[in-house]
């Protein structure tokens, strides 16, 4: 019943309108879309009569990079293109969210990287007894995530999800508007705001395999990184073979191979810019240095909070004492021109 009237819903004015007020935060000094604000009306309403006549055709991009915290490249579309994904999102992901296992942590609402980290440190406690035995950790990386989601398959799951005709045909537009360099039918921009929701989408094939056909009950996913906890070793390289098949059969994905690894949580596991160990966890070398880096470049109250609320979701008592102390600062400074681990 949710799905019957979906492409009316998404492209009705009154959601139209809704979408665009949302979409407005925290934009409305940028040039682009003081433009497109001079003739809201004139614009909202061609938008509609072009989604109503279904003569849309959505927009080139323009790119550009960003470096933090690793180079990337980011696509963005125009504002009519965007304010449509942002129609799109909000009738669609009430309606698919639920489809999502728990354990999907990546763009959800009430998820996030906080509540990641701690669905794994009480993924650790379960397995290990409350840190009485041994627990192996199988970390992977899917390779170059966004650039190789497959199109054809992206739509086949779209049409099989959603069982309406017009609204896969207006994802398909979407989907289809970007092809990432020299391979046609493949790609999703990250600039996207429906890209999030595509991916989760197309990701919720393998969740699933990961629970019915493997029957895996300790695993946390965030986009394109998850991570499996086992008390045995030999499971975890058992499994490992079928992950990787399954995702480049079913998905034409394919394992990071310099990113995946077995090890034990004593040893330290690195997720989500956390390195995990069985009673705390410390931030990532490259996230500290970041993070110092980044305060020397921007010394504003905000970002100092911004930081110590960070840190506050680990055990990082002394660095956040640092980060707060200039001398502090200087001599965390000098201990890196030395060579320490920060």
């Amino acid at each position: 019943m949710w799905f019957c009237h979906i492409y009316d819903d998404i492209i009705s004015v009154e959601n139209l309108l809704s979408a665009w007020r949302e979409f407005l935060r925290d934009k409305r000094n940028r040039k682009d879309v003081e433009r497109f604000s001079i003739h809201l009306t004139d614009n909202i309403f061609a938008l509609h009569r072009e989604l109503v006549n279904k003569t849309y055709q959505h927009g080139p991009y323009k790119a550009f990079k960003i470096s933090d915290p690793k180079p990337r490249e980011i696509h963005k579309a125009s504002v009519r293109d965007r304010l449509l994904h942002h129609a799109i999102y909000r009738i669609l992901y009430p309606r698919i969210d639920p489809k999502f296992i728990f354990d999907s942590y990546s763009c959800r609402r009430t998820k996030g990287t906080h509540r990641a980290i701690n669905r794994f440190r009480e993924y650790s406690r379960k397995t290990s007894r409350n840190h009485t035995r041994t627990v192996w950790v199988l970390k992977c990386d899917i390779r170059k995530f966004f650039a190789n989601i497959d199109h054809e398959i992206l739509v086949e799951i779209l049409t099989k999800r959603l069982k309406n005709k017009d609204a896969t045909c207006l994802l398909n537009n979407i989907v289809g508007s970007f092809n990432t360099k020299d391979r046609s039918g493949v790609g999703l921009p990250l600039g996207n705001l429906t890209s999030q929701l595509l991916v989760n989408i197309y990701m919720n094939e393998f969740d699933h395999f990961l629970k019915r056909e493997l029957k895996i009950t300790h695993c946390v996913r965030y986009a394109d990184d998850f991570i499996i906890l086992h008390e045995n070793k030999d499971y975890l390289e058992s499994i490992l073979p079928k992950i990787s098949e399954f995702l480049k059969t079913r998905l034409k994905l394919s394992l990071h191979p310099d990113k995946v690894f077995i090890k034990t949580l004593a040893s330290g596991v690195d997720f989500l810019g956390w390195v995990h160990f069985p009673h705390h966890r410390v931030p990532r070398t490259s996230t500290v240095r970041r993070m110092f880096r980044n305060l020397k470049n921007n010394s504003k109250k905000e970002s100092l909070t911004s930081y110590l609320g960070l840190l506050s979701h680990g055990d990082a008592y002394k660095l956040s004492q640092s980060i707060q102390d200039s001398k502090g600062q200087e001599k965390l400074k000098g201990k890196r021109n030395k060579g320490s681990k920060f």
